[in-house]
């Protein structure tokens, strides 16, 4: 995994199970989180890595445009 990325294990949420990482854009680390409908952690995980490259640059192209709540960047699943 690139040092780019850092993942972090999140609350559980009845909706779902939600990621949060850590993206390097440049010299600025960005938090992102990944809200996704999977019951378990290991489900979320594996979707983010197999999906890793389409998430980080759907939260590069939000950064650009200032797409930013409360410090983070909130994606959804594809």
């Amino acid at each position: 995994m690139p040092k780019s990325v850092r993942i972090m294990p999140d609350i559980e949420s009845p909706a779902g199970q939600s990621i949060s990482f850590v993206l390097a854009i440049g010299a600025v680390r960005q938090a992102c989180r990944l809200q996704t409908t999977f019951r378990t952690q290991n489900q979320a995980f594996a979707y983010l890595h197999k999906y890793r490259t389409e998430f980080e640059r759907v939260a590069r192209e939000r950064f650009v445009r200032s797409e930013i709540e409360d410090g983070v960047i909130n994606l959804t699943m594809l």
